[in-house]
């Protein structure tokens, strides 16, 4: 998972998205190799591009990429198990050809940067989109909803109603980078273990997303405590102390700190030696 934690820990800004989101796949599926995947989107950007005429202009992409992929291909948004973790898992995604927003528009992303296509990511909240922008053309696509084009109004009133509160802020429109993306991945995964009690899988997740947000008093905490169901009580106090350094203030200051005192009456029975008999 290197290119992925250098990508994470922005150490490099060179790491394709499809290598790094098929890394954070690594957690759900410890065998795989990007390798294999890598070679399927490969093989999907050359089948589009004999689909397109020579010259195609971004409408011409844009139709013709949704009838491949979502006709021909048949990729889809998993209404029905909206919450699997396959759904954000890249290797599955591109095989199945079902998955979640954010995962689906990792595929069409890499399939048009294969073909030098400028599409971007759009995180707005509760929802992801892509966006084509080239010189005056630009168009919002949702890729969960069969590759739909949708109006900037309709992409805030569909994040609206996925949250349920008001969105309307134009700076959601903004594209996002690899790293961002790949954030948004993590912190989807990281609610769907944490709500399935996968304790270990978790401890991954948050660990590569302090990667990217070393000061996140919110993730130490979090590992603190999946620390704890681990067993693993040494880094369980270190995590939560280092919460409470990040979070002077916290209004649940009093019970970590209590829980760190627990800690320590437990770390210090386990290290009285057994008496010699």
């Amino acid at each position: 998972m290197q290119s992925l934690v250098d990508l994470l820990s922005n150490r490099r800004q060179d790491v394709n998205l499809d290598v790094a989101a098929l890394e954070v796949a690594m957690i759900e599926y410890p065998e795989i190799t990007p390798d294999p995947f890598v070679e399927i989107l490969d093989s999907y950007a050359v089948e589009l591009s004999e689909r397109l005429s020579s010259h195609a202009d971004a409408e011409e992409f844009i139709d013709v990429a949704g009838a491949y992929m979502f006709d021909e291909l048949g990729f889809t948004g998993n209404q029905e198990d909206y919450y699997n973790p396959r759904n954000s898992c890249l290797n599955e995604v591109v095989t199945a050809r079902i998955g979640n927003p954010i995962a689906l528009s990792v595929v069409y992303m890499e399939i048009a940067r294969r073909l030098a296509r400028p599409v971007h990511g759009i995180a707005l909240p509760g929802h992801f989109f892509v966006k084509y922008e080239e010189g005056d053309f630009k168009a919002y696509i949702d890729v969960f909803h069969g590759g739909r084009i949708v109006s900037e109004t309709e992409c805030f009133e569909l994040a609206s109603s996925i949250v349920s509160v008001p969105v309307n802020d134009p700076t959601y429109l903004a594209p996002v980078e690899n790293r961002q993306v790949i954030v948004r991945m993590l912190n989807n995964l990281r609610a769907i273990y944490l709500r399935n009690r996968e304790y270990n899988k978790a401890f991954e997740v948050l660990s590569l997303l302090l990667e990217a947000t070393p000061n996140s008093g919110d993730c130490y905490l979090q590992r603190g405590v999946v620390n704890i169901e681990l067993r693993k009580f040494d880094g369980a106090k270190i995590d939560l102390q280092r919460y409470l350094i990040l979070e002077p203030m916290a209004l649940d200051r009093g019970a970590v700190e209590q829980q760190i005192r627990v800690i320590d009456q437990w770390l210090s029975k386990r290290k009285v030696p057994e008496p010699v008999t």
